[in-house]
C-alpha cells in the first residue's frame, strides 16, 4: 500500500498527492447519485496550455457544454493555465472516473481539433473530493472561482474569464 501524503492548496484546502498505491485505492469505489465531488485534473507534464485567451476561450466553451456531462451536472468550475477545477453533482450512480474520463476524452479530442494540437492534453487521473452533507455547495463553488485570485492572475473574480457557476445563471440553486 502506498504512503499518503496531505498537502494544502495556496487557500488551504487540503489535498491527496499523487503517491504509489492511490490508483488502487479508485478500484470498485462507488459513486453515489446526488453526490457533490469537487474534481481536479492536470494537463499533460503540467504544460500551461491555456494561459492565453484562445485556448482558455476554447477549452471553456468544451468543459461548460452540457454534453461534456452527460451523467453529471457540473455545478462550477475554473480554468487555470495548467489544470481544471470543477463541482460536479453525479445525477446517476456509477463510477465518477468514468464520466471523468468520458469529459477529459471529449474536451481533448476537440480541443485538439480545434487548435491543431496533436498528443495528450490532460495527464491521466484527477483528484476528486466528495463533498459531505454538511459542506455548503456555494462556498465550494467560492472556494473554486477564487484560484486566480489566489494564483495572482486576477484582482478579482470578474477579471478572470475562465470560470462559471451555476449560480450565476439559475436563481432556483440560491
Amino acid at each position: 500500500m502506498g504512503s499518503w501524503q496531505v498537502a494544502l492548496h495556496a487557500g488551504g484546502m487540503p489535498f491527496l498527492l499523487n503517491t504509489p498505491g492511490q490508483a488502487s485505492l479508485r478500484k470498485g469505489r462507488r459513486s453515489l447519485s446526488g453526490q457533490a465531488y469537487f474534481l481536479t485534473f492536470t494537463t499533460h507534464r503540467r504544460e500551461r496550455v491555456f494561459r492565453d485567451w484562445e485556448p482558455g476561450a476554447a477549452m471553456s466553451r468544451l468543459v461548460s457544454e452540457p454534453s461534456t456531462w452527460p451523467k453529471a451536472r457540473l455545478m462550477a468550475w475554473v480554468l487555470m493555465p495548467d489544470h481544471w477545477h470543477g463541482l460536479l453533482v453525479l445525477e446517476c450512480s456509477g463510477e465518477l472516473s468514468k464520466v471523468v474520463g468520458q469529459a477529459k476524452g471529449a474536451t481533448a479530442s476537440s480541443f485538439n481539433l480545434m487548435t491543431g494540437r496533436t498528443g495528450a492534453l490532460w495527464s491521466r487521473g484527477f483528484h476528486d473530493r466528495a463533498i459531505r452533507n454538511d459542506e455548503c455547495l456555494r462556498a465550494v463553488a467560492r472556494y473554486l472561482v477564487g484560484n486566480p485570485l489566489r494564483a495572482g492572475l486576477a484582482d478579482r473574480a470578474g477579471n478572470y474569464p475562465f470560470w462559471d457557476a451555476a449560480w450565476l445563471t439559475d436563481t432556483s440553486l440560491l
